[in-house]
């Protein structure tokens, strides 16, 4: 399975999108450098509310274009960055992923997958009903979240538009990826 990076974004502050970039650098064990949720222990809000020490397993936030694509013609006008992502990717089934997947982009950079993003009522302020347009229920009636996942860097380096995806799958068995 192989893809490649559309977009790259960052915010040096807590704002919910991220401004698109040339490149970001991945900085292992931390993030994207510049970053407000740059950090080895948690960086988002609510989590450093609850317990400032825990580990940031939420380093960066990758988006397939694909939930992009389907959100536009839904009706929504979202762009790379807009639902607070790092790095914006085409051709990798990213919720598909068991955790543990290790993400190659570009040249040296490896990214290790840690699990969902929990969408939050933040994306209504960004556009109303863009929440419930990235929640869905499978055939069972589960729960599915489309928002993305999230990943800590585990060797770092400059990522930009264009650059490839190799996916390295762990070995198994394999877990589904839950909310982190």
């Amino acid at each position: 399975m192989a893809g490649s990076v559309t977009a790259v974004s960052r915010s040096a502050t807590h704002t919910f999108s991220k401004a698109p970039l040339e490149s970001v650098r991945l900085l292992p064990g931390l993030g994207v450098e510049g970053d407000a949720h740059s950090g080895a222990t948690v960086k988002h809000r609510s989590r450093v509310a609850r317990d400032p020490s825990q580990p940031n397993l939420r380093q960066v936030h990758l988006v397939h274009a694909e939930l992009h694509d389907e959100l536009r013609d839904a009706g929504f006008a979202v762009r790379a960055g807009d639902m607070g992502e790092n790095v914006t990717t085409r051709g990798v089934d990213l919720l598909g992923l068991p955790t543990g997947t290790r993400l190659h982009l570009g040249e040296s950079a490896v990214v290790e997958v840690t699990g969902l993003r929990n969408p939050c009522g933040q994306l209504n302020g960004l556009q109303d009903g863009l929440m419930k347009a990235v929640l869905d229920r499978d055939e069972d009636g589960n729960l599915v979240r489309k928002a993305g996942i999230m990943g800590v860097v585990v060797t770092g380096g400059e990522v930009r538009p264009g650059d490839p995806i190799r996916v390295e799958l762990p070995a198994g068995p394999h877990h589904p990826l839950q909310p982190v």
